[in-house]
């Protein structure tokens, strides 16, 4: 088609409405100009939603966007908007909802049809451009909507007047009222381990999505009530998964899913969310275990985010595309011939047979995707190879070098506040358990860009790209960042940080909290009002921003000692109880949460910063797998910080260092030394 065409999108900075901004589509952003149009013509809305990194968008895009008689279809009949969920989760959580209570299904890209009062009279996902498996082509879509909406005006009315209804009922939240107890946890437990698959690990069926909210509070019940099937069912998984090909054995990092049970074969798309949440909960698994294989998988995504997601000015981008030179996957899938041609056929052979590369493939066109496909000690025996792990790095090393001169998937370069917030807490982990100070480095410098560059008169902004921001913040960019800044101020103990929490979650509480029933509303006072106003607490690819807000509210009212945090962080968790009690998988992070409010452990380490004696304790707490730490930290020679920290700056020591722990109401002997330490902590 090349550049013939241009419309309004070539103004906007997103890099997915930027590669529509060449389409004969009319495209419109969300905004004033659109929705006015479609007023003043009475004229209906065709809005379209995706994501760079989206396959079935960019198979859609080239199928009818691109074909100038859909677009003129397009253009002659509706107001046409494109819109990126990534930069607008509040219009895609609406939206999405009208598509699921529609059609019974969700996803991307997301077709939806509007009344120019914006409200939904039909929905749909992915259409193809003519009839195809059952599948309405588009420009019957098209065709038959735009006449409906013509022809139909009263039905149209009851249509929308009917979809308004559902669409509030939806995100109506009434007040449970009920108690927040450890028997909703032990039921939430069980319910989890009904679904857990004890063949791949993992929970459900295909496609199978890796579940980092539940692994975590499974982790969490282990380590809160000793129980082996909880931990059992962590590790199983997350060997299942680092083993499978939703895993990048080359170049690290996870893929979003996989199309079956096995985690064989993934949807090859790379989001910064998943890597974040998967790196610290392998992280957290190392911890608890300290077995290695959990920590290098950790460490090996943290390295691919730093090669291929750091922005030169510290900033994490958002997502690499499924797609390399209009094929899904083929950046990252291997025919056998190809690897024995890199590494020859005495290191080629073991090397496909440990990562399961096979003549015919298992995947389109006789390539494989790598997985671990048998034992070190099986492909040992049969190769008769002494030193395989040593032949599987090499051949690792040389066929990732190789892949480095294909033509890499396309990457979206915004960087997102929430998204960021989840990758800083990530990579202080990385640094607590492995000393790096680059991880610390990488988070401290992802953490100055969002202030410096993501903040204006106070308040966070939703987006960056092209030196440009996008958008007020929504719950989660404020729930996720001020929950980094705190990960900043444990890995630091430079108050900064914490003042810099503390600050941004009082905005958070005066934008988004609901004064009437608790909880916090997904858009704010500064953000559009659309036609319904959400206060999910449901974690879906990414934890609810009300849950994280229950750690950040209990763990800022300790370290701050204003008990009202704490007091909200229970209002939010009395009002979603009965959600808690009656859908546990739903809320996994929420239930993390509950078990965070229910056994606090306080631990304040007192001491020069520079002393061995200090840094020994403070290496061995960042090693311990301690989930409901609330750390703080004071330096004798240096003043108190305001009226903060009070439970190291209320007492008073002479022999120093020390460290204090307190488990609920019951403090344990202060400790002077690691092994005093590590004896408390068991």
């Amino acid at each position: 088609m090349g550049d013939k065409h241009e419309n309004r999108l070539i103004k906007e900075t997103s890099p997915y409405l930027l590669q529509h901004a060449h389409n004969p589509v009319d495209w419109y952003p969300w905004g004033e100009e659109a929705l006015t149009r479609s007023k003043r013509e009475n004229r209906p809305i065709l809005l379209s939603i995706g994501y760079s990194a989206c396959h079935w968008c960019h198979v859609m895009e080239k199928e009818s966007f691109e074909n100038e008689a859909i677009a003129k279809m397009m253009n002659d009949r509706f107001v046409n908007i494109k819109v990126d969920r990534e930069e607008r989760p509040d219009l895609d959580e609406v939206y999405m909802n009208a598509v699921q209570a529609m059609t019974g299904s969700g996803g991307w890209p997301m077709t939806v049809f509007l009344t120019p009062d914006l409200v939904p009279f039909h929905a749909g996902t992915y259409f193809p451009p003519e009839d195809r498996g059952g599948m309405p082509g588009f420009p019957k879509v098209l065709l038959t909507v735009s006449e409906y909406y013509r022809t139909h005006h009263q039905d149209v009315a009851k249509v929308a007047a009917e979809m308004r209804n559902t669409l509030h009922q939806i995100v109506e939240i009434r007040p449970s009222g009920g108690s927040v107890d450890e028997t909703i946890l032990r039921k939430a437990l069980d319910a989890i381990e009904s679904q857990f698959d004890p063949v791949n690990g993992g929970f459900g069926r295909a496609p199978k999505f890796p579940s980092s909210m539940t692994l975590s509070f499974l982790l969490r019940m282990w380590k809160r009530t000793g129980e082996k099937k909880a931990l059992a069912m962590v590790e199983f998984t997350l060997e299942k998964m680092a083993n499978g090909g939703i895993y990048d054995h080359l170049g690290g990092g996870f893929h979003r899913y996989s199309v079956d049970d096995r985690w064989l074969i993934p949807h090859f798309e790379k989001m910064l969310y998943d890597n974040a949440l998967l790196s610290r909960t392998y992280f957290e698994a190392y911890q608890a275990t300290r077995k290695e294989h959990y920590r290098r998988v950790g460490e090996e995504v943290l390295q691919y985010v730093m090669r291929e997601m750091r922005g030169p000015q510290g900033g994490f981008y958002s997502t690499q595309d499924a797609d390399s030179e209009g094929e899904e996957g083929k950046f990252y899938v291997w025919s056998r011939d190809q690897i024995k041609e890199v590494l020859g056929k005495d290191q080629g052979t073991p090397f496909c047979a440990y990562y399961g590369v096979t003549p015919q493939g298992n995947f389109e066109g006789g390539f494989s995707v790598l997985h671990v496909d048998s034992s070190l000690e099986k492909v040992s025996q049969l190769y008769e190879t002494a030193e395989l792990e040593k032949l599987l790095k090499e051949g690792r090393q040389k066929i990732f070098s190789e892949r480095e001169r294909r033509v890499k998937p396309g990457r979206d370069e915004k960087v997102l506040a929430s998204w960021n917030g989840l990758m800083i807490s990530s990579f202080t982990d990385g640094f607590k358990v492995t000393g790096h100070e680059a991880y610390l480095d990488g988070a401290a410098g992802a953490a100055r860009f969002v202030l410096e560059e993501m903040r204006k008169d106070g308040y966070l902004m939703r987006g960056f790209n092209r030196g440009r921001c996008q958008g007020r913040g929504f719950s989660d960019d404020y729930a996720y960042f001020v929950q980094a800044l705190l990960d900043l101020y444990e890995a630091t103990f430079d108050v900064t940080w914490l003042r810099e929490a503390y600050d941004l979650n009082g905005r958070m509480i005066d934008q988004f909290w609901d004064e009437g029933q608790g909880g916090f509303f997904f858009t704010g006072k500064g953000n559009e009002p659309l036609i319904t106003r959400s206060k999910s607490p449901y974690d879906n690819a990414i934890p609810s921003s009300n849950a994280i807000a229950v750690f950040n509210l209990i763990r800022l009212g300790y370290l701050t000692g204003e008990d009202v945090l704490k007091k909200r962080a229970e209002e939010t968790l009395r009002l979603f109880s009965q959600y808690l009690s009656e859908h546990p998988a739903g809320f996994a992070h929420m239930l993390s949460g509950l078990s965070f409010f229910l056994g606090p452990e306080e631990i304040g380490i007192i001491g020069g910063k520079s002393d061995p004696k200090t840094k020994a304790m403070i290496k061995e707490l960042y090693l311990a797998y301690l989930p409901n730490r609330i750390l703080s930290f004071r330096d004798p020679k240096k003043p108190a910080e305001k009226k903060w920290l009070p439970f190291v700056t209320e007492k008073e020591v002479k022999d120093l260092p020390v460290t204090f722990v307190c488990k609920g109401f019951t403090c344990l002997p202060p400790a002077k030394d690691v092994k005093e330490l590590k004896r408390i902590l068991i």
